[in-house]
């Protein structure tokens, strides 16, 4: 069979798989749920035209520079390389936007975007069926994506936008990379009590999605890990309350790098700007049920103000923070049960080998939990997101 014989056969398998009502699970159960198959069902000229808009698309990509860039997971064929500059004369495209928009809005390849070095400010969005797609940048510090909406911003019809559309970069479907890039919303640190200042850098509302050496800069609701099985790898977050917050099953980990000088050096940075008070995470899970939660591994945790691990959004919130160094900032009780104690019965507050000024268990909370070997064994690999599936380290 020819090279294009398979993309088309692969592309009606795949429409068929979006009309299909039988939803594929994962041993996690957690995946978000698909968009109603009727949408297609039964209408062969939609069929069609989304058919011609990707084969318009490989041709129009055909013709930009580009280079293969290995094959996507679970996809036949190689991916194309994108490049977006702010000068017109350097790149295909001068925003991240108009390079996501060119890609067809049901993508069936690995399409990596690579983000030359500035600052772009734009707000950014990435649709459910735009799979498979990558974000490169050129290292966090020279390649940033900022935009500055609070929850109070008023929307498209005039009224307050909500913490879920302040998100400076949206993400919203499955298969997602991001390597090496920032990921800010400018808006200053909130007083304390102040209402309508959520301001999300990043949501990702989708499965399988990995982030690799990014930073996420932001203060109330920094990173807004919405749902799905995630991955983040050498990153720096930053915020003052609740800054890690939603209901994704998600592992926060370092590379172990070892100095001479320094012993071991931790790269996944959780930092607090908080002015007064803070907390790191508010975590939703909201059934036990589900199986979602946040493990921090490997981590630190530094910054200013009086911070809580974690304050229990949802009632059956879970997070762990295993072989973690916690600097004084973090309140000797630890987590807070959100105004309601009966939270306290359901919630699961772990910590596991920490280390520093910060991480004494002996004044925490009664309902928190100083893991043992064998509680803390599902937490601290990447079996907790199922990542030996979709994730190649």
């Amino acid at each position: 069979m020819s090279a294009a014989a398979c993309q088309y056969a692969f592309f009606i398998t795949f429409l068929l798989l979006v009309n299909s009502s039988h939803v594929l699970c994962h041993t996690k159960g957690i995946r978000p749920g698909r968009h109603p198959g009727s949408r297609y069902q039964g209408n062969a000229t939609q069929t069609r035209m989304i058919e011609q808009q990707f084969l318009r698309w490989v041709r129009f990509v055909g013709g930009l520079r580009h280079t293969v860039f290995g094959a996507a997971m679970n996809r036949l064929f190689p991916s194309y390389t994108l490049t977006v500059d702010k000068n017109p004369a350097a790149g295909d495209f001068t925003t991240v936007q108009s390079a996501i928009d060119s890609v067809p809005f049901v993508n069936l390849l690995r399409v990596v975007i690579r983000v030359n070095p500035g600052v772009y400010t734009e707000k950014v969005t990435i649709s459910p069926l735009r799979a498979f797609l990558t974000i490169e940048g050129a290292g966090a510090e020279r390649t940033i994506i900022q935009w500055g909406d609070t929850a109070q911003t008023p929307g498209p019809n005039g009224q307050p936008m909500g913490t879920f559309n302040s998100a400076t970069f949206a993400v919203n479907a499955p298969y997602f990379i991001a390597k090496n890039i920032t990921f800010k919303n400018t808006t200053p640190v909130p007083p304390p009590g102040a209402l309508g200042k959520q301001a999300v850098a990043l949501r990702i509302s989708a499965d399988t999605a990995s982030f690799w050496g990014c930073k996420f800069l932001g203060a109330q609701d920094t990173l807004y890990d919405h749902l799905g099985r995630h991955y983040y790898k050498d990153c720096y977050i930053e915020g003052s309350v609740d800054f890690i917050f939603g209901n994704g099953l998600s592992l926060f980990e370092n590379k172990l790098v070892w100095s001479i000088n320094l012993g071991r050096v931790q790269s996944c940075h959780v930092h607090a700007i908080a002015v007064n008070y803070g907390a790191v995470t508010a975590q939703n899970r909201m059934s036990m049920l589900e199986d979602t939660g946040f493990s921090f591994v490997n981590c630190k945790v530094t910054g200013s103000g009086a911070l809580y691990l974690g304050r229990a959004w949802g009632t059956f919130s879970r997070v762990v923070f295993a072989y973690t160094y916690m600097d004084n900032i973090i309140m000797p009780k630890g987590w807070h049960n959100w105004g309601d104690p009966n939270r306290e019965m359901t919630v699961f507050y772990g910590q596991y080998k920490c280390a520093g000024p910060g991480a004494s268990f002996a004044g925490r909370v009664a309902w928190s939990r100083e893991l043992t070997d064998e509680e803390a064994k599902p937490f601290i690999s990447l079996s907790f997101i199922d990542g030996s599936e979709w994730i190649r380290v």
